[in-house]
């Protein structure tokens, strides 16, 4: 499964390196080209079943420093983020965070996004993906020529501490009471075991579990991140589990369940359009008139993103998949697709892109595996209940 997801870096000096590397490799990493970056995959001494699980039990940490962040600012940042994102974030609470998504004039995608609001509407904190970073940049660039904002690159490592002993492994290096903080809060904290340098904490995360995504100073980040490994309830973990992770948590991978030709009606997230900018005579934000048409009549959608679930191979990115009742009609694809290995039974889990008509829960289908043709179910997402910190 790794080395159909991930390419060898086999030393490769025309990668990009993060603050962490050097530790990656003292802990035994095996290394691979993502996006462009030489990331861990696995730890020497782990498979990516137990990683997975201890992430589950107890803590994982992990580099997510490729990815981009920035301090968005200036008077115009909520007319900005109103014509890129169908969010709302004028009415969003100062140091709180929203998933949202960046779209281009017809709708599409450009990336998906935790945008975080500071003490006030001038000034933000975005965190994009690696894989579109230079594209992402290009558009913000584009799109801000009109209003008064800037663009600010964090040169910070970022790790994100996940599992339920998250919260009680950081209490330890900091005076802020965590229990306080809760999914979908920020906040900068000083570390005393560290100059009280500050660092900027979200709880939150990529694998439905509890924890915390920190924004390290490089010059702290190594010794820092070394002190969390040193606590027996964590353990460093790679590119392998984070993805299956994501998957039994129903998120997206960007490049792969997500485009900049699919809309949030057609990527199953709704959800990110505010209430309140639902309605078109007033709401012109991106591809406004597509989105808001398909919101209102689900016919104007052809394909679904959904999750299913098989027994057997499990079902990789690109299998086709077909009707059950008519094995020779072809209604959709596979995405995203994995063993998994909190789910009893030996469940195959997955995301796809699925003609309407066959988007509903329970829907039998089949997906082709190796030439043949095997039985899957559309399923609800997440395929895990998220143990999110909540008020």
């Amino acid at each position: 499964m790794l080395r159909r997801a991930y390419s060898t870096a086999a030393a490769s000096s025309s990668l990009l390196k993060t603050p962490l590397y050097d530790l990656h490799v003292k802990l035994g990493a095996d290394i691979v080209d993502f996006a462009g970056y030489a990331m861990p995959v696995l730890y020497k001494g782990q498979t990516h079943i137990e990683s997975h699980n201890w992430v589950r039990s107890h803590a994982g940490l992990f580099d997510v420093s490729h990815m981009l962040q920035q301090n968005l600012s200036g008077d115009d940042v909520i007319p900005f983020l109103d014509k890129i994102t169908p969010s709302d974030f004028k009415s969003l609470k100062p140091w709180t965070n929203q998933l949202s998504v960046l779209l281009n004039n017809e709708g599409g995608i450009v990336d998906d996004t935790i945008i975080t609001k500071h003490d006030d509407d001038k000034h933000f904190y975005i965190v994009t993906n690696a894989g579109t970073r230079e594209g992402d940049l290009a558009f913000f660039k584009e799109e801000a020529k009109a209003f008064d904002v800037k663009f600010d690159i964090i040169d910070n490592t970022l790790v994100a501490l996940q599992g339920p002993a998250a919260a009680k492994v950081l209490q330890h290096f900091t005076n802020e009471d965590l229990s306080k903080i809760y999914f979908g809060n920020s906040k900068f904290i000083k570390i005393p075991g560290f100059n009280n340098e500050e660092i900027h904490l979200a709880r939150g995360g990529y694998t439905g579990e509890d924890g915390f995504e920190l924004s390290i100073p490089n010059k702290i980040s190594v010794d820092f991140t070394q002190e969390l490994l040193g606590n027996e309830e964590v353990k460093p973990i790679g590119l392998a589990a984070r993805d299956s992770l994501r998957l039994e948590a129903g998120m997206c991978l960007y490049g792969h369940d997500l485009n900049d030709k699919i809309t949030p009606v057609e990527g199953s997230l709704s959800w990110v359009i505010a209430k309140n900018r639902r309605d078109p005579n007033v709401s012109k934000f991106n591809g406004s008139s597509k989105i808001l048409a398909q919101l209102a009549d689900r016919s104007l959608v052809k394909q679904q993103r959904i999750g299913f679930t098989s027994k057997g191979p499990a079902a990789r990115e690109g299998a086709e998949i077909f009707s059950a009742e008519e094995p020779e009609k072809k209604i959709g694809i596979v995405t995203s697709g994995s063993p998994s290995p909190s789910l009893p039974g030996r469940v195959n889990i997955g995301q796809a892109y699925i003609d309407r008509g066959y988007h509903k829960s329970g829907t039998p289908i089949l997906i082709q595996i190796r030439n043949k043709k095997k039985e899957a179910t559309v399923s609800k997402q997440p395929f895990v209940a998220p143990k999110y910190y909540r008020a």
